[in-house]
C-alpha cells in the first residue's frame, strides 16, 4: 500500500469511525500502569506500622512521588530494617527488584530511650586520642542511654568533685572521652 499525505482532520474523522480513539483512549492508562502505585506501597508501609504516614511509629512521609519504580510482578515484602525499628525495607521480590528504605517517626517522649549506664555503675573510661586509646576503671555520676553524655570519675579520683569529667556513653559500661 503506498504512503500518501493525509491531513490530521482526516486522519481524525476515519479514527473516530473505526473505533481508534477508544483503543487511544484505553492506552492511557496503561501507560499510567508502567509504574508501581506508591499510594498502595504507602497504605502497605501503614499496615505493616500500624500507624498512618506522619503518626509516631509510621512513615515519617509518603513515598516521593517523583519515583518511578517498575511494577513489582511477584509482590513486594515489608521488613524492619533493624531492630531499632527506625525504618521500613519495602523489596521488590523480582530478579533485579528494586528496594526502598522508609523512615519512620519516632514516638518522641511515650519511649524513653533504655538506659546504658545508670548512676553509681561500674563502668571503663575509655579516653581517646588520634592513635591511641588508654582505659581506667571509674563511675558513673549520672544515668543515660548510649550516646548521651554523663559525668563520670575515675576510681583512683577517691571522691573529688573536681575530678569528674564528661563522657559518652557507647554502650553498656563503657563510657568515652575523647581527647582533642
Amino acid at each position: 500500500m503506498p504512503l500518501t499525505y493525509c491531513p490530521r482532520s482526516v486522519i481524525a474523522a476515519k479514527a473516530r469511525q473505526s473505533g481508534l480513539a477508544a483503543a487511544l483512549i484505553l492506552a492511557v492508562p496503561a501507560q499510567a500502569a508502567a509504574f508501581a502505585d506508591l499510594d498502595m506501597l504507602d497504605r502497605q508501609v501503614a499496615a505493616f506500622t500500624g500507624a498512618a504516614v506522619g503518626q509516631p511509629g509510621g512513615a515519617l512521609l509518603p513515598l516521593d512521588r517523583r519515583l518511578r519504580l517498575q511494577p513489582c510482578i511477584t509482590g513486594v515484602a515489608l521488613s524492619w530494617r533493624s531492630a531499632n525499628r527506625e525504618s521500613v525495607v519495602i523489596q521488590c521480590g523480582d530478579a533485579n527488584g528494586w528496594r526502598l528504605f522508609v523512615p519512620v517517626r519516632q514516638s518522641g517522649t511515650d519511649a524513653p530511650a533504655e538506659l546504658a549506664v545508670r548512676r553509681g555503675d561500674a563502668v571503663a573510661i575509655a579516653i581517646s586520642g588520634e592513635g591511641f586509646t588508654v582505659s581506667q576503671p571509674g563511675e558513673a555520676l549520672q544515668s543515660g542511654p548510649v550516646g548521651a553524655w554523663v559525668a563520670v570519675r575515675p576510681a583512683s579520683a577517691g571522691r573529688a568533685a573536681a575530678d569528674t569529667i564528661q563522657g559518652q556513653v557507647v554502650r553498656p559500661g563503657l563510657v568515652a572521652v575523647p581527647v582533642p
